[in-house]
């Protein structure tokens, strides 16, 4: 779903594979059929809808994009076909379709009718679909947090794969909807101790939230739900009664957010409703925790501040000590019952989410930062609390209190996760800013009967439903994706594609929402909108990259399995071993404060370890570098799918590049014509583009283009019929046209049809080749008839590119499936000197499986379907932004501009980003090795330095922000000065 907004929305061309790849082409996209036969009606579509069936068929024959068009149209044609989608690359075609209207047989017969042999797959017939579900968490803590709830949803049954995200807060899972239903994640996750909100489903339909104002009772709420259940389309109704709000769930192509605002007011109960404010989503949970973080950490204060006070300051203050000194009982003071009655609710109150967070956590058989916390305050608390009892109970005892210990740690340790949740929350501020780029209202425009424009209307963005026409006005962002139906602009499509220059439209153009209208009045007939839109998907795209866990965080993962388990070991120890050594005079008493024993200075020892320690550093150190390294790439125009993209590409040290559309532009031209026969040159293009225009192939349509001149009075000329059309993969075509034996390919394609190539002809291909031209030879009734030159120029600042990854000790090959001479020819040209030509698709894969076989760790950049093979193949694929969506679908890295630079920019960042993880575990871990130790009293006998609790929580609550705050330096991030240099040498690399 990411990849589709891309055909759309950054990318004004089709990508072009090397060589003479026909039958590898990109294939047109056909507009969708009904989802239901005509004249069924909603109601029976629904009910359809739950006994849709899937049927996958083998289909050989297919070579290009054409026979793949034919057969999608064919199979659409028929009745009940939800959705059918060609695959030429595997020869597959996957039907979705209601069995009350057509069956198997019948869609297997007329691919046959087509002309194609199809065969069921009888195996993969009922193979289960696959939806995605994404939740957002609210009380994790650490790795071992987000560690349990994976493995809690990972055990149920129709899970396919579950991801969870500490840094986010959000859950990823991948699920079989006819096993499970999202509700049964949610309690899956909620059973595991947290809190669980649904942020999407994958489902095809769209959620809003509505407003409601009025008299809310049940009789009401009942006639508004029966009210929009009875609307086609939706799908799902929830009241909040306490915010009043009202969420549905809806098909967008069947109706939208203004007919339900239309029904809630017109059910004569005086309602009134609109869009829910913005923020209901995750920024405003990130939020609400902030706000409950700063909360609490004040009202910590109130308590905590006298208890410090009375326990470290007031003592020195002749006056003041007198009165806290003052017994009450026995020796109990008032200074203790004051420390006593005020830490209080710090511990059991404030404090209460640890108590909650340790029990969740020990129910499932794990241990989190939560019990370290808990187990060290309570330690102190209820050892103040036995203190002061028996002081109470004895006229001899003099208690020594740790209640500031206790609330003084759990303020230090509120602090610290207010600014860590503050700190995460900028991580994501890339995603925040994509999002803003919707205007906040549009112009609805209502037509009459003739298509007069009647009236304007400004309305919430939000508000714009399927098939809308929107006016947009000079200096205005484009408010939804759509196409142009009336009007003449350019448009700055930057902020989408980093392309800087404007681009024109006008009718029948596309345009993508969030973009700025230049200048001129378009309307725009609204196609995708809400989750639909381009913006949404690249939204969703970093998204997806940031829940995707970098392998390195697997360390992190293993040491958190045992960390708290071991700290508790090691606190335990601490004290036991400080305790027994004061039993037995094992250090000398003047070690002892005067304030305290043995006991407790023992106690104080083992509380500082167990609450220094810090799993929450280690946890995030990972996650929060990837975001924001995410995040910075998507605002460079570099969209990276994940941490094991970012990972790999900062090993990578060989790229393979792709040619057509790559290193050149992708838009090749003709550029001469050699006739070897006496023939009129205008005839000679009619017969050949009679045979090329069958063909998507960059190439063939630069043919046909051309031919276009020769007929200068036409726009869309209609070419002769061409019989027999067969496209030869990386070769050329061949068809019969006006009775006559067409043949367009390259030199091999020619001899296989036992054409002889003359001297002659040979010299003029060695010349073509020469400059860096394609050489194309045309055969007409087996006679070699003429020689087309076409040229690729190369891309702006290509040659600098490899020069750049030259110095950074990155080895650059070619592999193309033109012919060697242009390959040859370009690779010079560029600085390239590994060659591989006329290389098939999977050949483009083997040569890459070879390079890694060889102990590098290959990157594959390309942008054609053909390519697809090499960009799997390869441990980071980066499709050219301009590419195809198969390419696109099967890259690691999406290089949105289409800019070689970007290249280096991507590994660029992923080095950056990997520096700055190995930083964070430097810290994280570094911090816990020598923090210990401190806190155990290991230089105490030496130094005479003690770790006092609430320093040693202080400490812990500052190395998870300082691990955040390490990972936000990021944002900071500039391309390699050496990238800038070209601007100067005037290549743009915007």
């Amino acid at each position: 779903m990411a990849t589709k907004f891309l055909s759309l929305a950054c990318i004004r061309g089709t990508g072009a594979g090397d060589g003479y790849s026909r039958g590898l082409s990109p294939r047109p996209h056909y507009p969708s059929m009904p989802k239901y036969p005509k004249g069924m009606s909603a109601d029976m579509e629904s009910s359809m809808d739950r006994s849709e069936r899937r049927a996958l068929f083998s289909v050989t024959g297919m070579t290009c994009s054409a026979c793949a068009g034919s057969v999608e149209k064919a199979v659409k044609r028929l009745p009940g076909i939800k959705e059918a989608v060609i695959d030429v690359l595997n020869n597959r075609a996957q039907v979705m379709f209601y069995p009350s209207f057509v069956n198997e047989e019948t869609i297997r017969e007329t691919i046959e009718d087509v002309g194609f042999e199809a065969t069921l797959i009888m195996e993969e017939t009922n193979e289960k679909s696959t939806q995605v579900c994404r939740i957002l968490i609210k009380g994790m803590t650490c790795t071992t947090c987000s560690s349990t709830v994976e493995s809690a949803l990972g055990s149920v049954h129709g899970v396919q794969r579950a991801q969870v995200a500490l840094a986010t807060e959000e859950a990823e899972i991948h699920y079989d909807p006819m096993t499970l239903s999202h509700d049964h994640l949610l309690n899956t996750i909620e059973d595991t101790g947290f809190e669980a909100i649904l942020i999407s489903t994958g489902e095809d339909v769209s959620k809003i939230h509505l407003q409601i104002d009025g008299p809310w009772n049940d009789g009401s709420m009942l006639i508004i739900q029966e009210s929009l259940q009875a609307l086609p389309g939706v799908e799902k109704i929830e009241f909040d009664t306490n915010l009043k709000k009202c969420s549905l769930s809806y098909k967008p192509d069947l109706t939208g957010p203004r007919n339900f605002i239309q029904v809630i007011e017109s059910t004569g109960s005086g309602f009134k409703a609109k869009i829910f404010p913005k923020g209901n989503g995750r920024d405003s949970h990130r939020q609400e925790e902030i706000n409950q973080y700063y909360k609490s950490f004040k009202w910590s204060l109130v308590f905590t501040i006298p208890v410090f006070l009375t326990s470290m300051v007031f003592m020195y203050i002749p006056g003041l000590k007198h009165g806290l000194d003052t017994k009450i009982v026995n020796m109990m003071t008032v200074g203790h019952l004051l420390r006593w009655i005020l830490s209080t609710p710090v511990q059991f109150f404030i404090g209460r989410r640890f108590y909650t967070g340790s029990y969740k956590s020990l129910r499932h058989g794990s241990a989190n930062m939560d019990v370290l916390i808990a187990l060290g305050t309570n330690a102190a608390y209820f050892y103040s609390v036995y203190s002061v009892l028996r002081a109470a109970a004895s006229p001899h005892f003099e208690a020594t209190d740790f209640f500031e210990t206790s609330a003084m740690l759990i303020s230090f340790i509120l602090l610290g996760k207010y600014l860590e949740v503050k700190a995460k929350g900028k991580t994501s501020e890339a995603i925040a800013k994509l999002m803003d780029l919707t205007p906040d209202t549009a112009t609805l425009l209502t037509f009459d009967t003739e298509g007069n424009v009647v009236n304007e209307e400004e309305i919430d963005s939000r508000l714009i439903q399927r098939h809308d026409v929107i006016k947009i006005i000079p200096g205005a962002k484009v408010a939804s994706d759509g196409f142009v139906t009336w009007g003449q602009s350019h448009v700055n499509e930057s902020m989408i594609t980093g392309e800087a220059r404007p681009v024109g439209k006008r009718k029948g153009d596309t345009v993508i929402g969030g973009t700025v209208n230049e200048n001129g009045v378009l309307y725009i007939k609204a196609t995708r909108v809400g989750s639909e839109s381009a913006l949404s998907q690249i939204v969703q795209l970093v998204e997806s990259a940031q829940m995707a866990k970098a392998p390195v965080q697997k360390l992190a993962d293993r040491i958190s399995k045992f960390f708290v388990p071991l700290v508790i070991l090691l606190s335990f120890s601490t004290f036991l071993a400080w305790f027994v050594a004061g039993k037995f005079d094992g250090y000398p008493e003047s070690w002892i404060p005067s304030s305290m024993d043995s006991f407790q200075l023992a106690l104080q020892f083992g509380i500082s370890v167990m609450v220094i320690a810090c799993p929450c550093a280690l946890g995030l150190a990972t996650p929060t570098a990837v975001m924001v390294g995410t995040g910075v790439g998507a605002s460079q125009g570099v969209l990276i799918k994940g941490g094991q993209a970012l990972e790999s590409a900062h090993k990578v040290n060989c790229i393979v590049f792709d040619k057509t559309g790559t290193l050149t532009i992708g838009k090749p031209l003709v550029v001469n014509t050699r006739l070897l026969k006496n023939m009129v040159l205008r005839e000679f293009y009619e017969l050949i583009a009679a045979a090329e225009v069958n063909s998507e192939h960059p190439l063939a349509k630069a043919i046909v283009e051309y031919a276009k001149k020769f007929r200068d009075d036409e726009e869309n000329p209609i070419w002769a019929e061409a019989h027999n059309f067969e496209s030869i993969t990386g070769h050329g075509v061949k068809a019969i046209v006006h009775n006559k034996q067409i043949i367009v390919g390259n030199k091999s394609l020619i001899l296989n049809n036992g054409i002889p190539i003359s001297i002659d002809s040979e010299e003029i291909l060695t010349e073509i080749e020469g400059l860096a031209q394609t050489g194309i030879l045309v055969s007409i009734d087996n006679q070699l008839t003429g020689i087309l030159a076409i040229s690729d120029p190369l891309k702006p600042g290509a040659r600098e590119v490899i020069s750049i990854l030259k110095s950074m000790k990155i080895k650059s090959l070619l592999v193309t499936g033109d012919n060697w001479g242009t390959a040859n020819s370009i690779a010079k040209e560029v600085g390239i000197t590994d060659v591989i030509a006329e290389a098939k698709p999977e050949d483009k894969a083997e040569k890459v499986k070879e390079l890694q076989g060889s102990g590098l760790v290959v990157a594959m950049v390309g942008d054609g379907i053909n390519d697809s093979p090499a960009l799997v193949a390869a441990d980071v694929g980066m499709a050219i932004g301009a590419g195809t969506d198969i390419a696109i679908e099967a890259a690691d890295i999406v290089l949105m501009k289409s800019n070689l630079e970007d290249v280096i920019t991507a590994i660029d960042l992923s080095r950056k980003t990997f520096t700055r993880i190995r930083l964070n575990y430097i810290w994280a871990l570094g911090y816990n090795l020598l923090g210990i130790p401190i806190a155990a009293g290991v230089v105490f006998p030496f130094t005479g330095f003690r770790l006092p609790p609430w320093i040693a929580g202080a400490a812990m609550a500052a190395s998870s922000v300082s691990v955040v705050c390490c990972s936000l330096l990021l944002r900071n991030y500039r391309r390699p000065r050496i990238l800038e240099t070209l601007e100067i040498q005037g290549i743009t690399t915007v």
